[in-house]
């Protein structure tokens, strides 16, 4: 895996505590103030004609926001960035910023159930026509290419079973067609991914989670590359997207600890990850960094690092043996989110949600986020879950 990757003038763990503050211009304290408002006052009747002012509106942004948005510019390598309400409604901006009637949208089959469930239920409707592709197809995606294909959409890796793309595979397809490619980076942060170097357009993320990191805010952020910048912060402006101001707050004060925490949580999960590898209750592990998974080499040739989000599946079993396990579960709460410190457990079945793949595993599939508290004490929850999965029925 590649070290260190400078981002501007120094190495990104300077960069990611240094962005977006700045002390001489308040008063000195360190990290900047929160504005709250709305309405802006100009000094005179002609200055509001020309609305030249830096922060025309409290819509459209303040020093607070800024210092969010120059970080994931800076880190993400990109040309700007505008924060939006949820990592949802930051997909939406992306889409709809790029997406007209009649075009074509090639979206992965392993994406985020709820981006599926928006472009299938509003830009649909919008006269867009989506294609599902699968995960796995890398170059051959110049197969599904036509005329009016306008934008590839990416997660890598997938939401929930982590599949990992051949990005700049893809790219070459995409670049070759001159189609826009926005990618859910949220798993990876700009830390051990930066899509935008590959060539990737926009890089999207649900801030709410590793940025934020206390899983106590919602928030989204789109970065653009030069190209899709004017049409990505018009966009924004013209849907009334915003973030307020004490959440841009958390979400710039998140940042500030991301690289501690995500290289710690990184530790623990592969530990995690291993040790459930290595259980006879336990059919598959689903984590790139694990050698055992069949995207690994992908992974390490484009990845700097691992999140702490991965799945496992079992072995067949009843519907009550997966009750005794999760229920029984001490420090792994249940929980939708993911990327804040706490460890989180939640069952899926992606069968109802892919339409151009199949799952076909035979046990429970169960999503692990593993946080900051001592993985001994998390072997140990998962150990005790285990050993009631089996006495409940669960396979061996």
């Amino acid at each position: 895996m590649k070290d260190k990757q400078p981002t501007g003038k120094h190495r990104i763990d300077t960069e990611i505590i240094t962005v977006g503050r700045n002390p001489s211009e308040q008063f000195g304290f360190v990290n900047p103030p929160v504005y709250r408002g709305s309405t802006v006052l100009y000094p005179d009747l002609e200055s509001f004609k020309q609305r030249k002012a830096r922060y025309p509106y409290g819509r459209y942004g303040s020093p607070t926001t800024d210092s969010l948005e120059d970080g994931m510019t800076l880190l993400e390598g990109g040309a700007g960035t505008v924060l939006t309400s949820s990592g949802l409604s930051a997909i939406a901006v992306a889409l709809q910023a790029c997406l007209k009637s009649g075009d074509h949208l090639l979206l992965t089959d392993s994406c985020y159930a709820p981006t599926r469930k928006f472009c299938d239920g509003l830009m649909s409707r919008f006269g867009v026509t989506i294609e599902y592709y699968d995960p796995h197809i890398g170059s051959g995606i110049a197969d599904l290419v036509r005329p009016e294909t306008a934008v590839i959409f990416l997660e890598s890796p997938g939401s929930q079973t982590f599949e990992v793309q051949d990005v700049p595979a893809i790219i070459e397809v995409a670049r070759k067609h001159d189609i826009v490619t926005i990618i859910d980076n949220t798993w990876a942060t700009p830390l051990f991914f930066r899509p935008l170097d590959f060539g990737v357009d926009i890089s999207i993320h649900a801030a709410t989670k590793y940025v934020g990191g206390h899983s106590d805010v919602m928030l989204g952020t789109v970065t653009a590359n030069e190209r899709t910048w004017p049409e990505i912060q018009k966009t924004w402006h013209l849907l009334g997207e915003c973030a307020g101001p004490d959440v841009a707050w958390l979400g710039q004060r998140g940042l500030r600890t991301l690289s501690v925490r995500v290289h710690r949580q990184m530790a623990a999960g592969l530990e995690v990850a291993r040790w459930l590898e290595a259980r006879r209750e336990v059919a598959q592990v689903l984590h790139p960094a694990l050698e055992s998974h069949p995207d690994h080499a992908l992974w390490k040739r484009d990845f700097k690092g691992a999140t702490s989000l991965f799945s496992i599946v079992l072995k067949p079993g009843p519907a009550e043996a997966l009750t005794a396990f999760i229920d029984g579960l001490e420090l792994y709460g249940i929980g939708a989110s993911w990327g804040g410190y706490e460890s989180l457990v939640l069952p899926f079945d992606p069968r109802a949600v892919r339409t151009a793949t199949t799952w076909d595993a035979d046990g429970p599939a169960v999503r692990l986020h593993i946080g900051l508290e001592d993985t001994a004490d998390l072997i140990a929850d998962l150990e005790a879950g285990l050993e009631r999965w089996g006495k409940a029925g669960g396979g061996h």
